[in-house]
């Protein structure tokens, strides 16, 4: 059995997944100890098998919130709650089988090294990634770059990440956005603005059909329009903290070597 960790764990969210949920959980599981699941107001019963999972194995631990509230207001939850027990790194990993479980202990070392970061997966699509949607994020990731002084932000829309807890609780719990689709890019920019480093790590992305159980929640008019609206409220934040984010990109990095 995989030995617990006692600061880093997997949070998994979870609306209306369908069978594929189970599937993940075990993937994860088989490559990490321990793995919580957030139950995000699911009606399809793709959660009736996790009690009995999570009996069985002191690994898995479910969370429920009685109402659908978005991925962000379900990982907050999440995060609270690994906080109060004593968490101080968290694993967002998407509960749909597009993100590789092997890759978790890969971007778990990677934070152990550098424990204040933001390790960021940077995907790496395969030919059956939808053209339209690989081609529309990079508009996002263009507009995240530019609110962040391209500091490093190698994907803002991809949610397979360590996240620092707190400092993430901190950004959540002043706003009353980052609830739903707009949760990742905000997130990652506004982290990057608090001064956490960013460490990305390539990862392999797989799109499952339906015949394989895969599950969508995108919908491209909604999401496209809410990611405009956040893209807006970021571009005022931007303007706001201009100069600071210049002085600290004209500060030395550590190593630099000084100016002859």
């Amino acid at each position: 059995m995989t030995p617990a960790s006692r600061t880093h764990l997997v949070l998994i969210p979870s609306y209306n997944t369908g069978p594929i949920l189970t599937e993940t959980l075990r993937a994860a599981r088989a490559c990490w100890n321990p793995v919580w699941v957030v139950v995000d107001g699911s009606t399809d019963g793709s959660d009736a098998p996790l009690d009995a999972l999570a009996a069985a194995d002191p690994g898995l631990r479910v969370l429920r919130l009685p109402r659908n509230g978005g991925k962000g207001a379900a990982l907050l939850h999440g995060l609270e709650a690994a906080a109060a027990a004593g968490f101080t790194h968290a694993l967002a990993m998407d509960a749909d089988g597009q993100h590789p479980a092997e890759h978790i202990p890969v971007l778990m070392a990677a934070s152990a090294r550098a424990p204040e970061a933001l390790v960021l997966g940077l995907p790496v699509f395969g030919p059956e990634a939808p053209a339209l949607r690989v081609r529309g994020r990079r508009i996002s990731n263009f507009w995240a770059n530019l609110e962040t002084l391209w500091a490093g932000l190698g994907d803002s829309l991809f949610g397979f990440r360590v996240y620092p807890i707190a400092p993430l609780v901190t950004v959540m719990r002043r706003t009353r956005w980052m609830r739903r689709y707009d949760f990742d890019a905000e997130a990652a920019v506004r982290l990057c603005w608090a001064g956490l480093p960013l460490v990305n790590i390539p990862v392999p992305v797989r799109y499952l059909s339906a015949a394989e159980g895969g599950v969508s929640h995108f919908h491209y008019g909604r999401d496209n329009l809410l990611l405009t609206g956040m893209h807006a409220r970021l571009m005022l934040g931007f303007l706001l903290r201009l100069p600071l984010l210049l002085a600290r990109r004209a500060r030395p990095r550590p190593g630099a070597a000084a100016p002859g």
